[in-house]
């Protein structure tokens, strides 16, 4: 299935016609708001340091937003705005992180569950405003990089929006039931696992290729080894952790720097050990990032009760 995406494709040429240097160097900023590695800092300082349940909510949340992003991806096979247009010039920084299919744009849904995640979290006017203009910026950074056509982020926009009420209203729900719990987060994960299943079963159509398709089919490994992580941690802290988030804010710093270069050291240690058992399989990396979530969730908040002990000595 295709769009006719050549109003998108002038629009995109309009962007490159304002491009310079400090404007390239502002929006590849920007747009990093919308990666990975921005939402793991987020999900981990509010998990260990501001509020578990939001913590958890946001990186269930995400899981679940990125889910429906890449089944969308699969779904619809969009390529990029310069394979669309061999002429079309992209800002060349951002080539190594558009890597998958166009349709929808995954930073602009990444960008818009975390941000959605706070103003649902608040509930307040200015912190919607305020997150609502950082998701817009994200999204426009993606159409001046030339990564994506604006349809690509408009529509991780609305999905972006979806996932969050929909979410929302989910773990509210679950507040009360604890069958609701078990629904939800036992859901999230088959979802995630159906991602899966489509990709790997779906027929292959002109549109594919494979090289992309192999790349999504990791991604999709990836999103399930977190969720399944996170459901874990989530049950183990409720049942049996209960670890603390409270501390001074130096032992609150610390702990943020040393549990993310943990975590980091899990996901760039075990790669080539994971390739040694098992080969360049996809499934891998579902297993690394499922030890790198119980490492974050699980293992380092084991020691949470020194950094709080530290913190009450110094009041």
């Amino acid at each position: 299935m295709q769009f006719n995406l050549e109003g998108n494709m002038n629009i995109l040429r309009a962007l490159q016609g304002i491009r310079n240097g400090f404007l390239d160097s502002v929006m590849s900023v920007i747009t990093l708001l919308g990666e990975e590695t921005f939402f793991m800092i987020a999900a981990m300082v509010v998990m260990w340091c501001i509020s578990k349940k939001w913590g958890f909510r946001l990186m269930l949340t995400g899981l679940v937003g990125n889910t429906l992003n890449q089944l969308l991806k699969a779904i619809f096979l969009i390529p990029r705005p310069w394979v669309l247009d061999p002429s079309f010039e992209i800002v060349e920084s951002a080539r190594e992180a558009a890597s998958g299919y166009s349709f929808p744009s995954g930073h602009t849904q990444s960008a818009a569950n975390v941000f959605g995640t706070f103003a649902a979290w608040s509930r307040k006017k200015w912190v919607a405003v305020v997150c609502t203009v950082m998701v817009l910026l994200v999204g426009f950074s993606r159409n001046y990089l030339g990564v994506h056509t604006p349809l690509d982020v408009v529509t991780s926009i609305v999905t972006g929006l979806v996932t969050i009420v929909v979410m929302t209203a989910l773990l509210d729900w679950t507040e009360k039931s604890t069958t609701g719990k078990i629904v939800v987060r036992v859901g999230s994960v088959l979802f995630m696992v159906g991602l899966i299943l489509y990709m790997t079963l779906a027929p292959v159509r002109e549109a594919n290729m494979p090289e992309i398709d192999a790349h999504n089919l990791k991604t999709a490994w990836t999103i399930l080894g977190s969720g399944a992580g996170i459901v874990v941690a989530w049950w183990v802290d409720e049942k049996k952790l209960h670890f603390p988030i409270d501390g001074v804010w130096w032992a609150q710093v610390l702990k943020i720097v040393i549990g993310m270069a943990l975590i980091m050291g899990v996901r760039l240690g075990m790669k080539p050990v994971l390739t040694a058992i098992f080969g360049d399989q996809a499934f891998t990396s579902a297993i690394r990032y499922f030890l790198m979530v119980m490492v974050g969730g699980i293992l380092w908040p084991m020691t949470f009760r020194f950094w709080a002990k530290v913190g009450q000595k110094q009041k």
